[in-house]
C-alpha cells in the first residue's frame, strides 16, 4: 500500500486515533493518502486542514465541482493515478451526471479544453496547467488573463490554492508509493460547511 510504514485504524492510539475517527469515511475507511501520515499525526492534521480549506470550505465562491476538476487535471498532469481516480470519482458524485464527467475527463486527457469547458472555465484550467508544468515561468500576465476571463482576485486565489494543494498531495503520494489497493473511491467529503467534518473525498 506504500513504501513506508502506515498505521492502520485498528492500530491507531491517542492523538492518531482521534484524528482517524474524525476523517474516517462512512464505512470506517481511512484513505491511504491520509494514513501515510500515521507516523507524524501533526502532518495529517495540517494536510486535512489545507484540504478542507481549499476544496470544501463554505467561504469559497467557485463551484466545488469546478475546483475538483482543477484537482483532477493537476493530478493527471503530474501522473498521479491515485489522486486522479479518487477525485474523478468524487467529481462524478458531485456532478451526478456520468456523461458530463466522461466529457470532462476526455477533454482533460486530450488537453482539448475547449471541447468541454466555456472560455472562463478553460482559462482557469490553463492557468493550473502552466503552474503545474512550469511554475517558474508564471508571469503577471497569467493573472491578467484570468481577470479578463471573468475571475475576480479571490477566485483566482481559490484556483491557485487548489492547484498548489494538489501539487503537494500528488508528491506525497508519488514520493511515498501510496497505492489504491484496498480502497473505495470517491467517498463523500461530508458537509463542506462543517469545519469539524474531515472526511476526505
Amino acid at each position: 500500500m506504500s513504501w513506508i510504514e502506515m498505521i492502520g485504524a485498528d492500530k491507531a492510539a491517542g492523538r492518531l486515533k482521534a484524528l482517524y475517527d474524525r476523517i474516517a469515511g462512512p464505512k470506517g475507511q481511512v484513505d491511504h493518502v491520509l494514513a501515510i501520515h500515521g507516523l507524524r499525526p501533526h502532518t495529517l492534521e495540517g494536510h486535512m486542514a489545507l484540504y478542507k480549506a481549499v476544496l470544501h470550505h463554505g467561504a469559497n465562491r467557485l463551484d466545488t465541482a469546478y475546483l475538483e476538476t482543477i484537482g483532477v487535471y493537476v493530478s493527471l498532469l503530474n501522473g498521479c493515478g491515485y489522486c486522479l481516480e479518487h477525485h474523478f470519482a468524487g467529481l462524478k458524485r458531485l456532478l451526478g451526471d456520468d456523461a458530463r464527467a466522461s466529457e470532462i475527463r476526455s477533454a482533460l486527457e486530450s488537453d482539448n479544453l475547449g471541447s468541454a469547458f466555456v472560455r472562463r472555465e478553460a482559462a482557469g484550467l490553463v492557468y493550473a496547467r502552466k503552474l503545474t508544468r512550469n511554475p517558474a515561468g508564471m508571469e503577471k500576465t497569467d493573472i491578467a488573463g484570468l481577470r479578463e476571463a471573468g475571475f475576480d482576485d479571490g477566485e483566482i486565489l481559490e484556483i491557485n490554492q487548489v492547484a498548489a494543494y494538489f501539487a503537494y498531495a500528488n508528491r506525497t503520494v508519488l514520493g511515498l508509493g501510496v497505492s489504491l489497493v484496498g480502497e473505495e473511491l470517491g467517498l463523500s467529503p461530508g458537509d463542506s460547511s462543517d469545519p469539524d467534518n474531515w472526511s476526505h473525498g
